[in-house]
């Protein structure tokens, strides 16, 4: 059997040759997603993909390069208009056109891009994120967090060697006030795929001595605007608002904005503007010890004012007082005196009356005249009573009295 065959070469010019004329296979629109992006030479290489909505299994795939010439150009408008860099993981909308290769076989050139496609699916994508923090209860717990009084302990999240991690650090502790900071790294990728599984590890590790610090601070330098996708993820965002510290996020720049920063207690634009934070917040806490110790001066101040104002006028009435205190204490001393001595004179009045009476009935019983009255008589011998006879001289004169009646004189007999 006769065979004609053509060289490879030659079927890739006819392939060439249909495609060019074909209607639709140039200046197409349409939507795919970006994967394996990567720029070399200043051309933009990638692979666009459609997938499956429900299952996310790749329905297609082809190979896309947007040149040099155009990239720069498109670049540029898409940043502008997105405020992020073409990467992968992003939906887009280009125009291309189908070009094959003999050797490469079938590529994608693109020659524009409508980056409000772009714009509308980043949000709806971080939508759907904050939506589902939303059900899960967790978007508002750590932006809703007190602050400590003090604020000097910080668990700083970042790389190593980063330029921003040295600029936050440099400004934090070299601030005008003077005041002191703890800080302590907690090392962590904060670019490219592992960056979620990374930061969460650096939080899972200050968890375990979560006393020891006042807030975390996750920074890094400006970098790949395209990186900040990473931020873009639910479990990161989900970790940081349910962290029990206060979360201060200080990624990329200004115009920046990830999920990571709808859930953070605050939201800076640099490592630097997170320094600056803080050090507001301590100058604060210093204003108002400052404040506090001044108002305490002030209300000891005027204590001791009143307390001198009050010594002085006891120092000017207390003389007068004293004098008015005496006189009334003598007044009344001397009347209670005058009436106790009027009392204790008539007591004592009482008794020695009642004690001479007694002594005098005593007296009375013990008289001469009583012993008389009992039958007794009483001799005397020149008026003194004669107790011993034998004492007396011869012719004695003797006097006898009794209790009634005249004495009787006589004389002493003598004794044969």
């Amino acid at each position: 059997m006769d065979r004609q065959a053509i060289p490879l070469a030659e079927l890739c010019r006819r392939i060439t040759r249909v495609m060019s004329v074909t209607p639709g296979l140039t200046n197409v629109w349409l939507t795919a997603e970006t994967s394996d992006l990567r720029v070399s030479g200043g051309h933009c290489y990638m692979e666009l993909i459609q997938k499956d909505p429900d299952t996310g299994a790749p329905q297609a795939k082809c190979r896309a390069v947007i040149w040099a010439s155009t990239y720069a150009r498109l670049g540029a408008a898409f940043y502008a208009a997105t405020g992020s860099r073409l990467r992968s993981d992003m939906k887009i909308m280009a125009r291309v056109s189908v070009n094959y290769h003999s050797v490469y076989g079938f590529t994608l050139v693109i020659s524009d891009i409508d980056p409000d496609y772009t714009v509308g699916d980043l949000a709806r994508r971080r939508n759907r994120i904050i939506a589902r923090l939303r059900e899960d209860g967790v978007f508002d717990l750590n932006r809703s967090l007190p602050w400590a009084d003090v604020p000097n302990r910080i668990a700083v999240v970042s790389a190593r060697g980063a330029a921003g991690y040295g600029d936050f650090v440099k400004h934090l502790h070299l601030n005008p006030y003077r005041l002191r900071f703890d800080t302590t790294l907690f090392e962590a990728s904060l670019q490219g795929e592992r960056t979620s599984a990374s930061i969460i590890s650096a939080l899972e590790a200050v968890m375990e001595n979560i006393d020891d610090y006042d807030c975390v601070v996750i920074i890094r330098g400006g970098g790949a605007v395209s990186d900040l996708a990473s931020f873009d993820d639910y479990e990161l965002a989900s970790n940081v608002a349910q962290f029990p510290l206060p979360v201060v996020v200080g990624i990329g720049h200004e115009r920046d904005v990830t999920v990571l920063d709808y859930v953070a207690n605050v939201r800076v634009k640099t490592p630097t503007a997170a320094a600056e934070l803080l050090i507001g917040r301590m100058a604060e806490a210093l204003g108002t010890l400052r404040s506090i110790g001044e108002g305490i001066q002030r209300t000891v101040a005027d204590r001791v004012a009143g307390q001198r104002r009050q010594l002085a006028y006891y120092q000017g009435t207390l003389p007068e007082l004293v004098r008015g205190i005496l006189d009334r204490n003598r007044r009344r001393v001397g009347v209670e005196a005058s009436c106790r001595l009027a009392d204790a004179v008539r007591a004592l009045t009482l008794r020695q009356s009642e004690r001479l009476k007694a002594l005098a009935e005593l007296l009375d019983a013990l008289s001469p005249e009583a012993t008389l009255r009992r039958g007794y008589s009483i001799t005397r011998f020149k008026g003194r009573a004669v107790t011993d006879g034998a004492t007396l001289p011869e012719g004695a004169v003797l006097t006898t009295t009794f209790a009634r009646g005249e004495p009787v004189v006589s004389k002493k007999i003598v004794s044969l």
